[in-house]
């Protein structure tokens, strides 16, 4: 069978059990989509929102990296970063929400292009896209898990008075039983996680709130309005002053990114067409408006910027609340942070695990056929979960050696993360009435979709040049940003696995169920026997 003709097929086919046990709507929609539905969907609008809310870990991300700003230009940067690189987040978060509504699969903005791009091209974008989606996942999940180390370590870095200095061993030890922790957590049951996560939204609203207050009260020697938004002070090195100012960006874009994770736990979510995309736009929204306002806060009450920038902890962060609260307050405001960025990286190592499972359903990683199992008890695929794991573990490791190259990877993350987003958004302002099978979901953007999509994707083409150089000036070994090595190594590692390993003779794109007969019996017990290509082995 010609790609053509499975695509042709696998779009005419309505798989509509019947029977004693029947599906409710999201899961006759993942029927229609051609998966047979493995999850739970225990994810209701409150938890829903609260993933994606703690996906950016605001209060914490911010805090890992506060010094990007000040090294770009000082308060001002800080600030007015923010809000111009926010509304190029959002305009992207906005457009994939639209994408995620249209098609809630676990497999995310990836899948989309079986209905965004002619036949013929579904199975190279949709390669390209997900290895992109996946490099982007794995570095996040490792980047996260070693921001909650720094955090931890800072935290008893402070406690001693800053006599305790962190070396590299120890954090990544720490790094790895923070990992650990993350695992165990995301090998229960989606109801069990469900509970979990209701609480981070709200944990982290109240942090945010008391943190802001507790600064605005306590510092009593505020900078003024001009300092916070007009006199830009660079220390990058970088000229001219304007582009310099620039690299605020990064702090910004680093925050605001991951926007899909809600997607690949889209089949685990109650009304999913609605509520992942509502949760999506609804959470980003709260961050970009809470972030800057925060920053503000952060900008008035940071207190000298060259002792911010010389701080024992390298986290300019926690040496605010060091400055201003005293050791007890610094450390509990730290404490919060590694907190609230856990709750991060158990949503993205759930996320992780759940772009795994997508891929390998559709034979696109080596090894699929271990990495699909589902756990017959908890019903999740645990082996993708303890991968996740391991991956993000072996990651970090490479800090033993050298930070530069561990910060090189992690750069890669939004980056790898962005254009995973941008192929399907660009496929579809080429191809999208072109094809005649995509289909706006129940929440879209109406007219206001192209002129987003296109500014998302412009916005995204802008900052990628700024990702990839090194943020400080004179360039040397050890500040170079290695990013781009990464991320072509990656690109050059795909590409030799779909040309060399013979990846392109087997792989066709998102695999549905191209070998459902409806002439045969389509109760619900008996679909996943249907679908040759869909087979889920349970453990």
């Amino acid at each position: 069978m010609t790609t053509e003709e499975w695509q042709r097929d696998s779009d005419n086919i309505q798989v509509e059990p019947t029977g004693t046990s029947m599906p409710d709507e999201d899961d006759r929609r993942i029927i229609e989509l051609g998966y047979e539905p493995v999850f739970k969907r225990e994810f209701g609008r409150l938890s829903s929102f609260s993933f994606s809310l703690s996906i950016s870990g605001l209060y914490a991300a911010i805090g890992t990296t506060f010094g990007y700003g000040l090294q770009a230009g000082g308060a001002p940067a800080v600030v007015w970063c923010w809000l111009i690189a926010g509304s190029g987040c959002m305009c992207m978060a906005l457009s994939v929400a639209e994408l995620v509504s249209a098609y809630p699969t676990s497999g995310g903005l990836y899948f989309t292009l079986k209905y965004l791009v002619p036949t013929k091209y579904i199975p190279l974008t949709s390669w390209l896209c997900g290895w992109l989606n996946l490099l982007g996942q794995v570095t996040t999940v490792a980047s996260t898990d070693y921001g909650c180390s720094q955090l931890l370590l800072a935290a008893v870095s402070m406690s001693t008075e800053f006599c305790y200095h962190p070396t590299a061993g120890h954090t990544i030890g720490v790094m790895a039983a923070i990992a650990i922790l993350h695992g165990l957590i995301n090998s229960l049951s989606t109801k069990w996680l469900d509970r979990i996560t209701k609480w981070y939204g709200i944990f982290h609203l109240v942090v945010l709130v008391s943190a802001s207050t507790s600064l605005l009260v306590c510092q009593k020697e505020k900078h003024s309005a001009k300092y916070v938004f007009i006199e830009i002070q660079p220390h990058s090195g970088w000229s001219p002053v304007g582009f310099s100012f620039l690299f605020g960006f990064l702090s910004v874009v680093w925050v605001m990114t991951d926007y899909d994770a809600t997607a690949h736990i889209a089949e685990e979510i109650q009304n999913a067409a609605v509520r992942a995309p509502q949760a999506i736009a609804s959470a980003l929204f709260l961050t970009y408006s809470l972030g800057f306002l925060f920053n503000i806060v952060l900008a008035f009450t940071m207190g000298d910027i060259e002792n911010l920038l010389s701080s024992p902890t390298a986290q300019p962060f926690t040496q605010i609340f060091y400055n201003v609260l005293g050791r007890t307050g610094g450390i509990i405001f730290t404490l919060f942070a590694f907190i609230i960025l856990n709750f991060c990286g158990i949503s993205v190592l759930q996320a992780n695990a759940r772009t795994i499972y997508a891929f390998s359903r559709d034979e696109l990683l080596p090894f699929s056929k271990v990495w699909i199992r589902i756990n017959s008890y908890t019903q999740t695929p645990l082996i993708a979960v303890w991968l996740s794991v391991t991956l993000a573990v072996s990651i970090n490791l490479i800090g033993l050696g050298s930070y530069t190259a561990i910060a090189a990877i992690f750069n890669v993350c939004a980056i790898a993360l962005d254009w995973s987003y941008c192929i399907p958004i660009i496929c579809k302002l080429i191809y999208g009435t072109e094809t005649g099978r995509y289909i706006p979901g129940l929440w879209n953007l109406g007219t206001f979709s192209t002129p987003i999509n296109y500014w998302s994707v412009i916005w995204t083409a802008f900052v990628s040049v700024i990702f990839l150089m090194p943020t400080n000036q004179p360039g040397t070994v050890e500040n170079m940003n290695y990013a781009v090595v990464i991320l072509i190594g990656i690109l050059v590692f795909a590409m030799i696995y779909w040309f060399a390993c013979g990846a392109r003779k087997y792989y066709i794109g998102p695999r549905t169920n191209q070998h459902c007969h409806k002439e045969k019996d389509n109760s619900w017990d008996f679909v996943s026997s249907l679908c040759e290509n869909d087979q889920v082995t349970r453990f």
